[in-house]
């Protein structure tokens, strides 16, 4: 029988780059929500992989950026906390576009953590020509020692396997920490409302700023039912917002919570009942205490 090997493994990177797809992308499946605002995630999420006698225990970490708020000081928090400890990074960036300052600035965070860091090249499906990728290879490595650096595309997959290939080469002996079957460790309210706000912001694009937050209430199974029964609080900073989340006569928020019962009836295999109110606590992301009882602490 041969030994079993596991990583833990920091998924950093700017916001929008492509973490959550790539982490969903590689467990094969959606742990992590996804849209094309920046900072959709908000604090450290679980995946785990496990192939054979390899178990990979991924970190996806909130965009590295400056601040504004208290709940982004939180989320930059969280990005030191999920480096400091781990056996190996992944950097993700883009294909296109020009080397950022939080880029380098992030590169020597790994730098001081002495751990080795795979450079992830995310989007190359918008790279026209092959000179472009070579160019943003050749510039990230002359900043940094990479382990490896792999070209990938989370929208088509291109690269996704040779990726997984560097990131187990760096697993060392060890037993499991979780399941075989586990896919993440994220509780089921965590998920539930992080479906919520995922929908919220596919919705609602630039009408409302990222001051949302969602409280599950309510989470309980009917006794020998094949039945989920959910009541969610969706918090916002302004009245104004509190409109535009509504919709008129309740359509737009009819429409986030039918598109989030249906995923959740998907994810959990059975009939959900979904009841969702919206709220108004101002500025909340500016309150350490709010911020800390909805869980973004």
């Amino acid at each position: 029988m041969k030994d079993k090997k596991t990583a833990f493994i920091a998924i950093v990177g700017r916001p929008n780059v492509g973490k959550s797809s790539i982490l969903n992308k590689m467990l094969g499946q959606k742990v992590s929500i996804v849209s094309s605002r920046p900072q959709t995630t908000r604090f450290r999420i679980t995946g785990i992989l496990t192939e054979g006698e390899v178990q990979l225990v991924f970190t996806d970490t909130p965009g590295f950026h400056k601040p504004r708020t208290k709940l982004g000081e939180n989320m930059v928090k969280a990005i030191g906390d999920s480096i400091s400890g781990v056996d190996a990074a992944l950097f993700l960036t883009e294909s296109t576009g020009e080397i950022k300052s939080s880029d380098l600035d992030l590169l020597n965070r790994l730098k001081n953590e002495n751990i080795p860091v795979i450079l992830a090249i995310n989007k190359i499906d918008l790279v026209p020509k092959k000179e472009e990728l070579l160019s943003k290879i050749s510039d990230y490595s002359a900043f940094f020692d990479f382990y490896a650096v792999v070209p990938v595309s989370a929208l088509k997959g291109d690269g996704i396997d040779e990726l997984l290939g560097e990131l187990m080469s760096l697993a060392k002996e060890s037993d499991f920490f979780f399941p075989e079957d586990a896919i993440t460790n994220q509780p089921e309210a965590v998920i539930i409302s992080e479906i919520i706000r995922e929908k919220l912001l596919n919705r609602l694009n630039d009408e409302v700023p990222h001051g949302i937050a969602v409280s599950i209430e309510k989470l309980s199974e009917r006794e020998n039912e094949n039945i989920i029964d959910i009541e969610a609080v969706i918090f916002c900073e302004k009245s104004s917002h509190k409109g535009i989340i509504i919709g008129k006569n309740g359509e737009t928020l009819k429409e986030i919570s039918t598109k989030a019962r249906k995923e959740l009836e998907y994810m959990f295999d059975c009939s959900v009942f979904l009841k969702c109110w919206v709220k108004v606590k101002k500025d909340w992301r500016n309150h350490q205490g709010i911020i800390h009882s909805f869980g973004l602490d």
